[in-house]
């Protein structure tokens, strides 16, 4: 995949996620953080930092958003949360708004 088809996000502890812009792309946040006009430095570098969002959380995201576009692609598979990172995740899916 080329650079600009792909997104690198960051954790609190800044451990770095590459992903499909497409994918990232599921959260209403990044999006407006990657597409606002500008010059933000997200928009130019194609990265996101996330200060309050722990390394696990943010993976489980990132798995997310590749689950989410196989299931609106009609491909229904069943998607796990371990029930120690529920109020975590949804505090930062709140957050993503995804």
């Amino acid at each position: 995949m080329k650079k600009e088809e792909m997104v690198k996000l960051i954790s609190a502890e800044g451990f770095e996620f590459v992903i499909d812009k497409k994918a990232a792309m599921v959260s209403q946040t990044i999006r407006n953080m990657l597409t606002s006009p500008g010059s933000f430095a997200e928009t130019e570098h194609g990265e996101v930092t996330f200060p309050e969002i722990s390394t696990t959380i943010l993976e489980k995201i990132c798995q997310y958003f590749y689950w989410s576009l196989q299931y609106a692609s009609g491909k229904e598979t069943e998607f796990h949360i371990e029930p120690e990172l529920t109020l975590e995740l949804m505090m930062a899916a709140n957050y993503l708004h995804t």
